[in-house]
């Protein structure tokens, strides 16, 4: 008999954990596990990658109108005669509106959406709720599950969430597992009394399969002109990912006199913001935001230097695949970046603010030497982190 198991996601749009999930769903054994996935949406990059063995779990009909635009959501719920769950879409929404944390938003509403979830019927030798929130709430709530687990993927600290809340939930987990040995241990002081449930397992990602389809594309990606240095970063469009420092770090870098080319791939709610700080400092034809691609490959294989402007992050899943496709990195110095970068070895780790990530690639712009160093030594590690399912599958008893 076949092991199942329920994964929950919000999505599977851009980004690092929903990447992850991806690349573990590819590595999970199907003679073993009849493997479900639910989904707060079905819309996303990443929902044509999900292995055909995977079912896919239907939203239910009474989320759907909740997660309508309020002013349809709210009519069409009285009309069918549910006054709660209407008014809990309108204090979900209040929520949204004017809880200004994303974090302690996203707990203060999940009571209301949870109203409008109905528990999932099927009873599973183990569910996982695969990003820190709602996923892990739901799992909690919603499913019957011989074993619970849940996954951080961030640095719990920076999240700007309340411990208090998410204490209750992780109680009821079997086991809770984040993404690299600094975030355990930030987990560990947080949740003093849940140390023996902290589990490591690292994002998976396999060599073979990041190389196959970054030769893909063998045209010129980015239309360089002359003999311009192409920077490339990767992410959602958002405060964490520190883009607005990518932008001032770009300026200098013009202003110093370099031929630069800094391009980004993701999506997300800073685009505005974003591109009007370009316009700001005239870089329209410096710095490019790509929007989402489905194969980023062949845009990092092109690019001469990657950069990580974070700050913060739980294991940056884009560094540790430039550091497969062998590209001089340069990171910002947030909590868990030596996890991933040996300073001067295979990448920079620098200061968190312009001057400092202009002076690191400006360092490797010089210094071609250096980036041939650090191309051959990464050229010689063993970066594939498949064998990491081992230790799903430990848990998994």
């Amino acid at each position: 008999m076949r092991k199942k198991l329920l994964f929950v996601m919000p999505s599977l749009s851009a980004g690092g954990g929903e990447r992850s999930l991806i690349n573990l769903l590819s590595q999970i054994d199907y003679g073993q596990f009849e493997v479900d996935l639910f989904l707060l949406s079905h819309e996303g990059l990443f929902m044509s990658m999900v292995p055909d063995a995977v079912r896919i779990l239907p939203l239910p009909e009474s989320y759907t109108r909740f997660s309508q635009p309020i002013w349809d959501a709210v009519p069409r719920l009285l009309l069918r005669g549910k006054p709660t769950l209407a008014y809990g879409r309108i204090m979900y929404s209040v929520v949204n509106r004017t809880e200004s944390n994303v974090g302690t938003r996203e707990q203060g509403s999940w009571k209301y959406m949870a109203r409008a979830m109905n528990r999932i019927e099927k009873r599973y030798d183990a569910a996982i709720g695969f990003l820190e929130k709602t996923s892990i709430y739901f799992c909690v709530e919603k499913v019957s599950a011989a074993k619970k687990i849940g996954w951080v993927h961030n640095d719990y600290d920076k999240l700007g969430m309340d411990p208090d809340f998410d204490v209750h939930y992780f109680k009821q987990l079997d086991h809770i597992v984040t993404v690299s040995d600094e975030c355990a241990s930030v987990l560990k002081k947080r949740f003093p009394n849940q140390n023996d449930k902290v589990n490591v397992i690292h994002n998976i990602v396999s060599p073979s399969v990041i190389r196959r389809l970054a030769e893909k594309e063998a045209k010129d990606l980015y239309d360089r002109q002359g003999d311009e240095l192409i920077i490339l970063s990767i992410g959602r469009l958002h405060p964490q990912k520190g883009f607005d420092l990518a932008v001032k770090t770009c300026k200098r870098l013009v202003e110093r006199g370099y031929n630069v080319q800094w391009n980004i791939i993701g999506e997300g709610e800073e685009r505005e913001k974003l591109a009007g700080l370009i316009r700001k400092e005239g870089l329209a034809d410096r710095f490019k935001l790509l929007g989402l691609r489905t194969n980023p490959y062949p845009y990092l294989k092109q690019a001469d230097i990657y950069a990580q402007t974070s700050r913060f992050e739980g294991k940056a899943i884009a560094v540790d695949e430039a550091k497969i496709l062998n590209k001089p990195i340069v990171v910002t110095n947030f909590s868990t970046a030596k996890d991933q970068i040996e300073d001067g070895i295979d990448g920079l780790i620098v200061e968190m603010n312009a001057d400092s990530v202009a002076a690191g690639i400006g360092r490797l712009i010089q210094d071609r030497e250096a980036r041939k160093r650090m191309t051959d030594h990464l050229s010689r590690l063993q970066l594939g982190t498949e064998g990491e399912i081992e230790k799903l599958y430990k848990l998994l008893g």
